[in-house]
């Protein structure tokens, strides 16, 4: 894996990682994209928008939190778990309280493994007579084996449950404050009773689509599983819209790091812990209760005693920004943890970063250093999201 150097029109190397895994894969959008001005990268095997010639990662952010974005995800892995046995069969495997889960409700959750560290974050929305999971590109090869593997030993068991990998969808995102209004364009609803977090069919220009409310930005905004033969179509209609530009991979990480959201592989991984990560929340109130989790014997005893040796921060940088990897020091010297995150904020002006730091060091306001190639600046934990959310309320 190798990180994004070069300047992305105004935010200098983001912390993107583009990825290569062999032949580059195309999604349904690439000459779309192409006819754009894109200037495209490999990431998790798949060419995907960095950039357009309208506007840079810097301009497009802004747009983003100014008016709205398109931003193709269609490289997500997408599946959909059936049967009777579906709820236990996937509360084994994350850390959700699924069985409560209200139809049409959707809830971040994390893959776990028996060392209690997080193999991939995810989204799964509970439907009338499935579980609709959504999960990150760079761990989809990963997520599929694992989904099968185990349901492999729970139909040897006797359950009733499969999983089906989506395939004749694509996914794009909606996000910024005028995504509503230009989605009821299309759908010729109010969409203002749809609460964040929830999923639902919509007809989006006559095409049943799967429409959540939800995002990778802080902002309000809808991600949209739409069938590949239209999504070019759907896409192209949206962009009718003038408030509505396509964005690229820069934006999508200043924008997530902004709103204090992880990046699998940098912010959180197979060693990191939910206690570790902040993300204790989302274990449900059952299963702490009750466990029954990969990990469960590992996160729940450091979720009751508080433990793990580092938490993840927020930093405000002085100076120069600081990257993936850069040092993070006491007040006094000693080093303490790692940045897994930073960029220049576009919308504070100011450099942020996320980071690890040994556990009594992460207090809001604590005054800490950071090593920028040779230099040492000053950096002082805030508190996470940088900027605040944006999320729709009813």
């Amino acid at each position: 894996m190798a990180a994004i150097t070069r300047t992305l029109h105004g935010v200098p190397r983001t912390s993107v990682r583009l990825m290569s895994t062999g032949a580059t894969k195309r999604t349904a959008l690439y000459d779309l994209h192409a006819k754009h001005g894109a200037r495209f990268g490999p990431f998790a095997g798949w060419a995907m928008p960095l950039v357009y010639s309208d506007q840079g990662a810097l301009d497009s952010h802004l747009h983003t939190r100014k008016h709205a974005s398109i931003f193709d995800v269609s490289h997500m892995l997408q599946t959909r778990i059936v049967g009777a046995d579906r709820h236990r069969f996937l509360e084994h495997l994350v850390v959700a309280d699924l069985k409560e889960l209200p139809v049409g409700g959707s809830t971040l959750s994390l893959f776990t493994n028996d060392k209690g560290g997080i193999e991939d974050d995810t989204i799964i929305t509970q439907q009338q007579d499935s579980l609709y999971v959504v999960s990150n590109a760079g761990c989809a090869d990963k997520d599929f084996a694992h989904l099968n593997k185990h349901a492999k030993i729970f139909q040897d068991q006797g359950a009733d449950v499969e999983v089906r990998k989506i395939e004749d969808h694509s996914l794009i995102a909606l996000q910024g404050p005028s995504a509503q209004k230009a989605l009821e364009q299309l759908a010729g609803i109010d969409l203002a009773q749809m609460a964040f977090m929830t999923g639902q069919t919509v007809d989006i220009a006559g095409v049943p689509c799967h429409v959540a409310r939800s995002g990778y930005t802080g902002e309000d905004g809808f991600e949209l599983s739409i069938p590949t033969g239209e999504v070019v179509g759907i896409t192209a209609r949206l962009l009718e819209n003038p408030e509505v530009k396509l964005a690229g991979l820069g934006a999508r990480d200043s924008l997530r790091l902004e709103a204090g959201l992880c990046l699998y592989g940098s912010d959180i991984d197979a060693t990191t812990t939910p206690m570790e990560a902040n993300l204790v929340w989302t274990i449900g109130k059952r299963r702490r209760a009750e466990g029954g989790f990969i990990g469960a014997d590992v996160i729940l005893p450091q979720l009751a005693a508080k433990g793990g040796e580092r938490r993840r921060i927020g930093l405000i940088v002085e100076g120069a920004p600081a990257r993936a990897h850069a040092k993070v020091l006491s007040a006094d010297g000693e080093e303490i943890g790692e940045i897994t995150s930073g960029v220049p904020s576009p919308s504070l002006g100011k450099n942020v970063a996320m980071a690890y730091v040994r556990k009594g060091f992460n207090k809001r306001g604590t005054p800490l250093k950071v090593q920028v190639r040779n230099r040492i600046q000053e950096a002082t934990v805030v508190k996470m999201p940088f900027v605040a959310a944006n999320y729709h309320k009813i």
